[in-house]
């Protein structure tokens, strides 16, 4: 074959974006077929380069490369752990930076009002005698705990760490879908995305200028440092594991290796006489100021809580009372992280800060309320619907994509339980050019930053991009068949 016809057979090759047709969706690359947005014009010049075979032949590599650095998560099956190589798709989600600030300072604003919220509830409980807030669902949270009654954390903040999970319609309005404010996970995945993508693209980060994102363990070590009850430039922190067969272990491990913190267990700590927290170690006990907890409160302190936990240590909200040692998340932030009291965060906002949301919820409806419970039953079809305090996208309705006897079942739940279950419109949510199968697709996605308050706010750039990689699927949980992708905020103003 001559070299003409060399360079033919190439061109054929190439992906042809023309036939790249996101439909009716809103797509994060692409306007309408071959005509890429304005942020996202460098990488789509970029991959115009490559055919389908060699963009292949680079996935392959980034899950090796995946394999090699060890990224794994664990997923529970019929009683047995199983540990998979963490899924990315090589191609980014890409965001310009002025769209971004935006959603920087909605962040903000939700956060800063969650916690003012959460540290009512708890004292003065303000917007419930202004008749802002039902008393009834505070009352029936089990998230809210009895215990924290009173209680005034440093810098009134109970929610340090917060994943905010945003979705895009297809009129290209971005929502705030739920707060995740307990033990919220995924930051590890999308610094290492980054680190994996930077791999096996880096001259298409040379040509970019992409926001960084590797600050976030600095960012997390200083928030954290800023809780401590000894102000000290070396306060001891540490990174408190439910354990290997924890879903989220690597997250654990890699956060606490990144911020040079030790990595503990709840037996690996003890409260003394004196209500202040220690750490065994070779040469005796030693002092911990600050406990960045990845445990569940129910099993954070048997002598608080259950006590049968096998996981926390005895003492340890004793001492947190007494304001002898830092807890991110404290106990009982969980109380915001209901899915019912997400539906009032827009009063929320309102009433704590006097100001209007500048990200708004997706449009919902409490199957406690008559009327709107009517509404929900009659339209099951088209919702999704949630049960409050669930996580990872287990227990849901998603009503598109539902059978008949799901939607039966799903009637019988939420008149027997209606307090445990809201409802919203199922979304046509945006989507990204993925590589499925050696074509390039588009694949529904959301999008998850990373909140950190403390004595100040700080945010991630982006965010972990997460991908329904099933076609027409909505569900983006790795649990259950999702993936992911590098997050790029773009500034194309400061683009080399």
């Amino acid at each position: 074959m001559g070299a003409s016809a060399k360079r033919a057979a190439t061109v054929r090759t190439r992906i042809n974006w023309a036939d790249y047709d996101p439909g009716i969706f809103y797509d994060e690359l692409i306007s309408s077929p071959d005509h890429p947005r304005v942020a996202a014009r460098g990488v789509i010049s970029y991959l115009r380069r490559y055919s389908e075979k060699k963009l292949m032949a680079r996935q392959k590599a980034a899950d090796l490369a995946i394999q090699e650095m060890g990224i794994s998560f664990t997923v529970y099956s019929e009683g047995t752990n199983i540990d998979r190589a963490w899924p990315v798709d090589i191609i980014p989600r890409v965001i310009p930076r002025k769209e971004w600030q935006r959603l920087e300072q909605g962040l903000v604003q939700r956060l800063t009002a969650l916690n003012l919220f959460i540290d009512d509830v708890y004292n003065e409980q303000r917007i419930i005698k202004d008749k802002v807030f039902p008393a009834e669902i505070i009352h029936s949270s089990k998230d809210f705990l009895k215990q924290c009654v009173g209680i005034k954390p440093r810098h009134r903040v109970w929610a340090h760490i917060c994943g905010s999970d945003l979705v895009r319609d297809k009129d290209g309005t971005v929502y705030v879908l739920e707060d995740n404010l307990r033990v919220p996970s995924g930051v590890s995945y999308l610094l290492e995305n980054r680190a994996v993508t930077k791999r096996i693209l880096p001259q298409l980060f040379r040509q970019h200028y992409v926001l960084p994102v590797d600050d976030y363990p600095s960012q997390l070590f200083d928030m954290l440092a800023s809780l401590s009850p000894r102000p000290s430039d070396d306060p001891e922190i540490v990174v408190m594991t439910p354990g290997i067969y924890n879903s989220a272990y690597f997250e654990h491990a890699y956060l606490a290796q990144r911020m040079g913190a030790e990595l503990v267990e709840g037996s690996d700590l003890v409260v003394g006489d004196d209500d202040c927290v220690y750490m065994k170690t070779i040469q005796g006990l030693e002092r911990v100021d600050v406990i960045y907890r990845r445990v569940n409160d129910d099993f954070l302190d048997p002598e608080a809580f259950r006590a049968n936990s096998q996981l926390g240590t005895p003492g340890l909200f004793r001492a947190w009372r007494a304001g002898n040692v830092g807890l991110a998340n404290a106990p009982g932030a969980g109380v915001a992280d209901d899915k019912v009291v997400y539906t009032y965060v827009p009063d929320i906002i309102r009433f704590y800060l006097d100001q209007d949301p500048i990200i708004p919820n997706v449009p919902s409806y409490l199957c406690v309320r008559d009327t709107e419970r009517d509404h929900v039953l009659a339209n099951l079809e088209n919702m999704v619907v949630k049960p409050a305090n669930e996580s990872g996208g287990y227990g849901m309705l998603v009503g598109p994509a539902s059978t008949q006897a799901e939607r039966r079942k799903f009637t019988q739940l939420i008149k027997k339980h209606p307090r445990n279950y809201m409802a919203q419109p199922a979304l046509s949510l945006s989507t990204a050019p993925t590589l499925c199968g050696g074509k390039m697709e588009p694949r529904h996605l959301d999008l998850r930053p990373f909140i950190l308050q403390g004595s100040g706010h700080y945010v991630t750039a982006g965010g972990l991009t997460r991908v329904a990689m099933r076609r027409g699927s909505l569900v983006v949980n790795s649990s259950q068949g999702g993936g992911s992708k590098d997050t790029w905020v773009v500034d194309t103003e400061g683009r080399r």
